[in-house]
C-alpha cells in the first residue's frame, strides 16, 4: 500500500535563507549544506554570519525576517546560542511569525497550527543531529489555508493589523527594553 506521502502532489519547492551569529555559525553552516542538497529545497540565501562571527544576532535576524515579509524567501532557518534571541529579533518583523523549536512535534504544529514561516535552534541547547532531523521535517510541512488553525493565524494578522503605527504608548506598558510588568516605564 503507498504510503498517502508518496501519492500527494509535490509541493514547489522552497526558498530558504539561513543565518545565525558567532553562537550558532557551525550548526548554521552544516544546516544550510543539508538545505542546498534537498530536492525540497529551490534555493538557500545566507545572511550572515560570516566565520568572523562579529554581527549581532538581532540584526541578522530581522534581515531574514524581512526577506520572508517582503516574499523573497518563503521561509528562514536562523541559529543562536538558545535559538530565543533570534525568535524574538524575527518576531518583531511585521507579519512574521518565529518558533523556537527542539521536538519534532514542535516542529510540526509550528508549521501546521501556527503558519510560523521562521524556525530558530540553539545550539548550545540541541545536538546538531536533532537539528538536522527537525530542519529535514520542516521542510515537509506546508499551512493549510482551510485548515482549523487558519482561523486562529488570521487573528494573530488582523490583530497585528490593527496595531500597525501604534506606537504602544496609553496602554499601560512601554515597548523598550527592560519595560513590561514589574518594570513600569517613569
Amino acid at each position: 500500500m503507498a504510503d498517502k506521502a508518496d501519492t500527494a502532489p509535490q509541493a514547489p519547492a522552497l526558498r530558504i535563507v539561513v543565518g545565525s551569529d558567532d553562537a550558532g555559525y557551525s550548526y548554521k553552516e552544516a544546516l544550510k549544506q543539508d538545505l542546498e542538497a534537498s530536492g525540497l529545497v529551490a534555493s538557500v540565501r545566507d545572511v550572515g554570519v560570516d566565520a568572523d562571527g562579529h554581527t549581532a544576532y538581532p540584526k541578522v535576524a530581522i534581515a531574514a525576517a524581512e526577506l520572508v515579509a517582503a516574499g523573497e524567501a518563503d521561509r528562514a532557518l536562523l541559529v543562536c546560542g538558545t535559538g530565543l534571541g533570534v525568535a524574538i529579533a524575527a518576531n518583531k518583523v511585521k507579519g512574521i511569525r518565529a518558533v523556537t523549536a527542539h521536538d519534532s512535534f514542535s516542529v510540526e504544529r509550528a508549521v501546521l497550527s501556527n503558519n510560523a514561516q521562521v524556525l530558530t535552534f540553539g545550539q548550545r541547547v540541541v545536538g546538531l543531529e536533532l537539528a538536522r532531523r527537525l530542519a529535514a521535517e520542516w521542510l515537509t510541512y506546508r499551512f493549510d489555508t482551510s485548515s482549523a488553525s487558519a482561523a486562529k493565524v488570521q487573528l494573530m494578522c488582523d490583530y497585528e493589523e490593527s496595531r500597525d503605527g501604534d506606537d504602544a504608548t496609553g496602554t499601560g506598558t512601554a515597548s523598550g527594553p527592560g519595560n513590561g510588568p514589574g518594570h513600569e516605564a517613569a
